[in-house]
């Protein structure tokens, strides 16, 4: 769901629809992400799978704005007026920030861009993206070099959010550079095809949902359905977000 001005705002390209926006004197670009039908997890034959993993059909009934990239420095700087991160760059990823933080960003954020509703994606939401249609490993096929992927092998820190190729949807850097908090608290998955699913309530769960792995982990743990954890208050130098946005108004394919 789009609104008139979110479609009048559209543009277009070869990885599909986006909107820029100007977010405390900083551009942002997000790209349109339309509601569809997927298997989230992995099958129980995928390489070095975990046991979190248990494939399962996740509908999205509402298509959503996701950042092509992971939020910056610059960004987090513009809107909080400090830069937590180890390695710094304007045009790096903001790492050592918690979950708590990102709400209080977000809070910020939305406070001063018309319409608000900037928040962290789901993770099915996170996945599907990341997928962009595929079912390997990584979107990238079923292996990864470091040409496509700064992760540990033979990664020291953090690069610029678009030094390396984006997926097939426009989105740099879901695999690797930064674990990416998402709103999710940690937990099992629900058991047969799910509409929308997110995990609100916090029931046994002590930890929020993260995805992508992070600049210093192998490559299983950067894998599309590979599930990360950590409490919503722990900030490590591997761990930013993306920002996501709910559309609102009419439907659009």
């Amino acid at each position: 769901m789009v609104s008139d001005r979110e479609t009048n705002l559209m543009n277009h390209d070869n990885y599909g629809s986006y909107e820029d926006f100007d977010l405390a004197g900083v551009m942002h670009r997000m790209r349109w992400i339309k509601p569809g039908t997927f298997m989230m997890g992995s099958p129980e034959n995928e390489a070095r799978r975990w046991d979190d993993e248990s494939l399962h059909q996740v509908t999205l009934t509402k298509g959503f704005w996701l950042a092509e990239t992971a939020c910056t420095q610059a960004a987090w700087t513009a809107v909080m007026g400090k830069n937590p991160s180890r390695f710094k760059g304007d045009d790096r990823p903001v790492e050592r920030v918690s979950w708590n933080d990102c709400q209080d960003f977000l809070e910020s954020a939305n406070a001063v861009l018309p319409g608000g509703g900037l928040r962290l994606p789901t993770e099915a939401e996170w996945e599907y993206a990341c997928r962009a249609g595929t079912t390997t490993r990584f979107s990238f096929g079923d292996e990864i070099t470091t040409e496509q992927v700064n992760h540990g092998d033979e990664s020291e820190f953090t690069v610029d959010v678009k030094m390396l190729p984006c997926n097939a949807w426009g989105l740099y850097q879901m695999h690797g550079n930064v674990c990416e908090w998402c709103q999710d608290w940690s937990g099992d998955y629900h058991p047969g095809p799910v509409e929308d699913p997110i995990d609100v309530e916090r029931g046994i769960a002590r930890e929020r949902a993260l995805r992508g792995g992070g600049w210093d982990e192998e490559p299983i743990c950067c894998r599309s359905a590979c599930r990360h954890s950590y409490a919503p208050g722990e900030r490590h130098c591997f761990i930013g977000f993306r920002l996501a946005r709910s559309a609102i108004g009419k439907q659009i394919s």
